[in-house]
């Protein structure tokens, strides 16, 4: 009984030591740790970036409709005047794709022939 319980101690410390391996392996001779190219570890260990904080309150208060209203109206008065940019409204008609010579044996875009 009492070789018994020796042998449970032997194995818990065995297990338990096994949870701790980081500061074993720096405790080991030179010849046995880490290899001799290995860089040093950092003298005060990395720390964690603080994912659970939040940012500060914001100083400015989010736009009303009206004003998002007319920002998106300034925003596309501005898109249908840059230089090239035909006029799109209710009247505008949009240019009609015209059909290539031969359409039977024409591919996608990215397409390869198969063989």
């Amino acid at each position: 009984m009492h070789k018994r319980s020796v042998w449970v101690g032997i194995g818990l410390a065995a297990m338990l030591s096994g949870c701790s391996a980081s500061s074993v392996i720096d405790k080991l001779p030179a010849e046995m740790g880490l290899p001799a190219g290995a860089p040093a570890r950092p003298e005060v260990p990395y720390e964690y970036p603080a994912v659970h904080d939040m940012p500060p309150a914001r100083a400015s208060v989010t736009m009303t409709e009206e004003e998002q209203v007319k920002l998106e109206k300034e925003l596309a008065y501005i898109r249908d005047r840059q230089e090239g940019r035909p006029q799109q409204g209710k009247n505008a008609v949009p240019a009609a794709k015209k059909p290539s010579e031969n359409a039977e044996n024409a591919q996608p875009a990215g397409g390869n022939a198969n063989p």
